[in-house]
């Protein structure tokens, strides 16, 4: 049985407009999936998965088991109201948004259009002069951007994300995002801590932006999801137009389950590479501990599953109860989406652990 014994605190420039998703599924549909349906359906008679969405999961290469249901959403900064789920129907990211990005450096890093992870910080917005020269700051590079060590002063997951004193609230309430996170105070030696903090991600987003000459939005789907053959895609704009890098995306859930695969491959989809299989290592690989059990790469977090068998995995997670995670040892991804938002971080994290325990891991063996 798998004890995560964690608390989930983590947590437009338009709808884009592409053909419906596609994904291939596994034929004919198996017992297996029988009982895992009914597993599910168990475990929502007893209560045990309330504000659940959606449950996909994907398994060497083929969609094997998705399930949707219904009840009151919500957007970045909007309430979208009773909600009846399908693959047809945007869901927030949330902060599985950050783990897309990491993703959409390490492509704009084989491109030549972004600095590498040695690179200085300060160095890439010259328009910050006057920041650069203060003490400590020369000291901070990409590295510490992309794994969350910038050792500056941030705070998400202490004060709650409705009070305006929560970093990445203050950060959208800014008139110049950039400038509020790259003049946050220095509180500890850069690549010593690790601070969850969406200021890292927006940066990278800007970088991006600067570099190719697109916004990030444009950007991912050009070079990330049109590859991949995904659907529509939406992601949610700040007061300042400036995309929110860190928590704004939406995507079909099938093409959630699709970075997924896309990661069980190595960055390949269909024989042909989307991400560099370098940089899919990288981002996976740990930097720094974020507690007792799990780390952080580059904008992924990851950790053993506490099993019989210790089972490794990787993944994105975001506020609300969104999740992928990718089981490489049983060529398994799997998309949980919910509209937890008003619910404590324990309240979301149990419904991983229930689709976990009872759902995915008994149900789908390697």
């Amino acid at each position: 049985m798998v004890d995560l014994n964690r608390r989930h605190l983590l947590a437009g420039l338009g709808a884009s407009v592409a053909l419906p998703s596609t994904f291939p599924w596994a034929e004919p549909a198996s017992a297996a999936s029988s009982d895992v349906a009914e597993r599910l359906a168990a475990l929502e008679r007893a209560g045990k998965l309330p504000g659940l969405h959606a449950l996909l999961v994907s398994q060497r290469g083929k969609l094997v088991f998705e399930h949707y249901g219904q009840g009151e959403d919500q957007g970045w900064d909007r309430q979208l109201g009773h909600v009846v789920f399908g693959p047809d129907v945007l869901h927030d990211l949330r902060s599985v948004s950050k783990s897309i990005v990491g993703l959409a450096y390490g492509i704009a890093l084989a491109e030549g259009k972004v600095p590498s992870p040695d690179a200085k910080l300060y160095a890439q917005f010259p328009e910050y002069a006057d920041l650069a020269v203060q003490p400590g700051r020369d000291k901070i590079t990409i590295h510490h951007v992309l794994s969350m060590t910038l050792g500056f002063e941030w705070d998400e997951l202490t004060i709650p994300y409705g009070d305006p004193r929560n970093s990445e609230i203050a950060m959208e309430a800014a008139p110049d995002r950039y400038r509020f996170i790259l003049e946050r105070p220095i509180v500890g030696e850069p690549g010593v801590k690790w601070t969850y903090c969406g200021g890292a991600t927006a940066l990278l987003g800007r970088l991006i932006a600067k570099g190719t000459g697109e916004a990030l939005p444009a950007y991912c789907r050009r070079m990330l999801f049109d590859p991949l053959g995904f659907g529509p895609s939406d992601w949610s704009v700040g007061r300042d137009s400036e995309p929110r890098a860190a928590s704004g995306a939406r995507l079909l859930p099938r093409d959630l389950v699709k970075i997924g695969q896309l990661m069980l491959a190595n960055g390949n989809w269909n024989g042909k590479p989307v991400v560099p299989a370098d940089w899919v290592k990288r981002v996976t690989t740990p930097v720094v501990q974020t507690r007792v059990g799990r780390d952080y790469g580059y904008q992924w977090y990851m950790g053993d599953f506490a099993t019989a068998q210790p089972l490794h995995w990787f993944g994105g997670v975001g506020w609300g109860g969104q999740y992928l995670y990718v089981i490489p040892a049983r060529d398994l991804a799997f998309v949980i989406h919910c509209g937890n938002y008003g619910r404590s971080g324990q309240e979301q994290a149990a419904v991983l652990i229930a689709l976990l325990n009872d759902v995915v891991l008994p149900g789908f063996a390697a």
